[in-house]
């Protein structure tokens, strides 16, 4: 027999939070639009382009800052109103699953998806490289610095694992 399905609503178990992802859509809106608003009102002049070698450190700690925020062990106390510890991973990571009503099951899956963290990683990095070029470039400098140390070590424990 075919399962039953309910048209007004979005999945069939009624799981996806979708009134809490469009919380969330509005206010990383509202964000962008303030940010936009006080930057015209102060003046704040945008860079005609973009170098490529900053895209790609922008890129670089973006991907950094959102594994860091969503899957580091350490910052497991930002995740925990919103998840429970679902494993343990390697290096330091883990897998949270979100919990809750839905706006809070909504933020649970936003902290908890590095591509979903990483959209919001990328507005506040980029806004702070419109305001401030030379801080983000340090910061986004200095996550750069842990991702390139990240992969070094990754490539020291292989080569140990493979001479042992």
């Amino acid at each position: 027999m075919p399962e039953q399905r309910n048209d007004d609503q979005y999945d069939n178990e009624a799981e996806v939070p979708v009134k809490g992802y469009a919380a969330l859509a509005g206010t990383f809106a509202a964000g962008a639009t303030l940010f936009t608003v006080t930057a015209w009102r102060r003046g704040l002049r945008l860079p005609d382009q973009v170098p490529p070698w900053d895209v790609a450190l922008l890129g670089t700690a973006t991907f950094k800052a959102s594994r860091l925020l969503s899957r580091d062990k350490v910052t497991s106390f930002l995740r925990a109103p919103f998840t429970r510890r679902a494993e343990d991973g390697a290096a330091g990571e883990v897998t949270d699953e979100s919990r809750g009503g839905e706006a809070r099951r909504a933020v649970g899956d936003l902290v908890t998806c590095p591509f979903c963290t990483s959209v919001w990683v990328a507005a506040a990095l980029t806004g702070t490289y419109a305001c401030a070029p030379r801080a983000a470039r340090m910061l986004a400098a200095g996550l750069t610095a842990v991702t390139m140390a990240d992969w070094l070590q990754y490539a020291w424990t292989r080569t140990q694992a493979s001479v042992e």
